[in-house]
């Protein structure tokens, strides 16, 4: 029994060289008249860019040794234009009792007194400050205030309680989330550090922190500074030693010191404590 296939040819047009001229003459058509369209609606006040499509208007350059190095000018240009977003203590729950303890006993004026006190004069400054915003979204950095080291010495919150606050704290900003906390600043001002959060590893190694000694470990494995983000900064010194007119001691001026070094609190066999006392002890005349 045998079976038929009917088999329909096909017919295929062969591509001559008139069909190549004429898909080429499409194409460059359509590549101008896009060009063309963009310029008629691009803004007529458009600032010039470079090669790399960086705005010249918005940029500072510096030509050296034929390079041409550029950057933003609001940030590290010819003046400084940073934006800083400090937290308010009713926006945040849990913030108010990093600053006043459980009780809200705990004054800022008694914080701002003795060796932490830069906790609550950084706070202060900031809020005055002309580099201040209350625009989250138009913020460079952000200042998170606590004064959790006074609050813990003065009974106002424990170990365990100042580690649950800061997390639950921390849970609370969409902002930190967003850049995991990289620009957000936190002041420890004791030769502990962020140690005092327990959790600092987890939650905040990545944020700016400001602190009085780098070196320190309080028995952990590892410094809860690091030099590629965080700044050492001073001990508090106390007002009446800084002010003008009659002071509590006559300091030497700048310009006759050689050595300047600060140090406030005991030595605890510290070995960077140690070292500040024996230079202050061997050059009593020049720090």
């Amino acid at each position: 029994m045998g079976s038929s296939h009917n088999n329909k040819s096909r017919i295929f047009t062969p591509c001559t060289r008139t069909h190549q001229i004429g898909a080429l003459l499409l194409v460059t058509t359509t590549f101008f008249l896009t060009r063309l369209f963009d310029q008629s609606f691009s803004p007529c006040h458009s600032s010039p860019v470079n090669q790399d499509g960086i705005s010249h208007r918005n940029h500072v350059h510096i030509s050296d040794g034929g390079r041409s190095i550029s950057w933003p000018e609001r940030g590290y240009g010819s003046h400084l234009s940073l934006k800083i977003y400090v937290y308010d203590e009713n926006e945040l729950d849990g913030l108010k009792l990093l600053l006043y303890g459980r009780d809200g006993a705990i004054s800022a004026d008694s914080c701002v007194k003795g060796q932490w006190g830069t906790q609550v004069k950084i706070h202060r400054l900031l809020l005055q400050s002309r580099f201040r915003t209350k625009k989250k979204e138009e913020a460079d950095l952000f200042f998170v205030p606590a004064y959790a080291k006074c609050v813990r010495m003065m009974g106002g919150l424990n170990d365990k309680e100042i580690n649950q606050t800061y997390v639950k704290v921390l849970r609370q900003m969409p902002y930190f989330r967003r850049s995991g906390g990289r620009d957000h600043i936190f002041v420890f001002p004791s030769g502990a550090g962020a140690h005092l959060f327990k959790s600092w590893a987890t939650f905040i190694n990545r944020s700016i922190i400001l602190t009085p000694e780098g070196d320190r470990t309080d028995k952990r494995d590892t410094s809860a500074f690091n030099t590629w983000k965080d700044i050492i900064i001073p001990g508090n010194v106390d007002d009446g030693m800084t002010k003008r007119g009659l002071t509590l001691v006559q300091p030497l001026p700048l310009s006759k010191r050689k050595y300047l070094a600060n140090y406030l609190g005991r030595a605890q066999g510290k070995v960077g404590r140690l070292q500040l006392i024996e230079l202050a002890n061997q050059y009593p005349d020049q720090i």
